[in-house]
């Protein structure tokens, strides 16, 4: 004997899963666009980024120079011999230690006009 029952569900099994797998597909091409225009941005902020660096260490390098000259020049100025020559061009004399005087001044006094 063979007795089977069958029953008829309320609700239709196909219809809710072909909705759902169309949800899928919506929120799937979705998200593959939202990623796509998000590495666009990432792209474009790395190479606005690499750029910005590149020119500062280019900036960089060149005040180095500058700064190395200036050095130079810096050192040259306040050699020895153009302080003479500067001292020499303002009537500056030489003198002998043993020609200098020092005046004393005792603390108990005070010059007044």
């Amino acid at each position: 004997m063979q007795n089977t029952l069958v029953l008829n569900p309320i609700i239709s099994l196909r219809y809710p899963f072909a909705l759902s797998l169309k949800l899928f597909w919506i929120f799937s091409l979705i998200s593959i666009i939202s990623l796509l225009v998000f590495y666009v941005f990432q792209v474009n902020f790395l190479t606005r980024e690499i750029y910005l660096i590149q020119s500062s260490e280019e900036r960089l390098k060149k005040i180095a120079k500058e700064n190395e000259s200036l050095e130079t020049d810096f050192s040259k100025s306040n050699s020895l011999a153009n302080i003479e020559n500067y001292l020499s061009n303002q009537n500056f004399e030489k003198t002998n230690p043993g020609q200098i005087k020092y005046i004393k001044i005792l603390e108990s006094e005070i010059v007044t006009k």
